[in-house]
């Protein structure tokens, strides 16, 4: 019998120890726990949609969705051939340039190459309307010497001599590609240096901070989880970004500025016939107001 006790007192200590659910869940523990759970495999923002359905696998320095755990192969070929499927690639990474057309242009010829289809500088991607996509290759050493292939779009001219273009690159390819950009445009000195920050929290995650602190001693969380986790520091960069390290770079010269954009602009592709009807109804456009 004193066993017994002794084995009831143990019990009940251990359930006092254990939260409830919803405790477990809060929201300010999730973001702490997701944060610390994606310090070497960073999470694309679909990552909990697709992890619920899918067998992930890290690569790259991501945490990616590589197979759907149901036999959902069909009901996605419906959809790609009769409605519209949609994929998240944000975690390609996108290379920012912006300087002078000219000086980009200049440049840029001597990494790409008319033999092998269109360039920088073709006329219906250079006005910005369409995408375009070729092979790379170190700094005149065409044929020899390939980086590998990317897309590039240019942001519409706006009247300025001054243009921006945006070249997306694998994750794989990204640390080659960028050594290469910033070789020829000779671009060495960083513009900025990229420093973690607490996350600005919403009023109504204030809100339910202030009612989590005004709980009793039983609902506070003192370990390291817990209230000495807040505020919850943001993860900026991607998995093949250092987010201590400058992101971006600019020649004294030319003034020409390589930035690294990765994760910081999401990338989705849409396939199937009613895709332009997807983004008709979801993309409204904004009334353009004039002084």
């Amino acid at each position: 019998s004193k066993k017994q006790a002794e084995k009831a007192v143990h019990q009940k200590k251990e359930q006092s120890k254990t939260k409830c659910r919803k405790a477990r869940r809060r929201h300010i523990n999730l973001v702490a726990e997701f944060n610390h759970r994606q310090r070497k495999n960073i999470w694309l923002e679909t990552h909990i949609w697709h992890a619920k359905r899918f067998h992930m696998v890290k690569k790259w320095g991501y945490c990616l969705g590589n197979s759907p755990t149901e036999k959902s192969y069909r009901a996605c070929y419906r959809a790609m051939t009769k409605h519209c499927l949609l994929q998240d690639l944000s975690y390609y990474c996108c290379l920012e340039l912006k300087g002078k057309e000219n000086e980009l242009l200049k440049q840029l010829a001597r990494i790409c190459s008319a033999d092998t289809g269109l360039t920088f500088q073709e006329a219906c991607c250079l006005s910005g309307r369409f995408e375009g996509s070729l092979n790379l290759y170190r700094a005149d050493r065409y044929p020899e010497d390939m980086l590998g292939p990317v897309t590039f779009i240019w942001k519409p001219r706006d009247g300025s001599e001054n243009r921006q273009l945006w070249i997306w690159v694998h994750p794989a390819l990204k640390q080659d590609i960028l050594r290469e950009l910033k070789a020829i445009f000779q671009c060495s000195e960083p513009e900025e240096i990229c420093i973690t920050e607490p996350v600005t929290m919403s009023v109504q995650e204030e809100k339910q901070l202030e009612v989590v602190s005004s709980l009793g001693n039983k609902r506070k969380k003192e370990d390291k989880e817990g209230e000495k986790a807040v505020p919850v520091k943001k993860i900026i960069g991607d998995g093949t970004r250092d987010p201590f390290q400058s992101y971006s770079w600019i020649a004294q010269t030319t003034g020409i500025a390589i930035s690294d954009r990765s994760m910081e602009i999401l990338r989705y592709r849409l396939i199937g016939p009613l895709s332009h009807s997807v983004l008709t109804e979801t993309l409204k456009a904004a009334s353009i107001q004039t002084v």
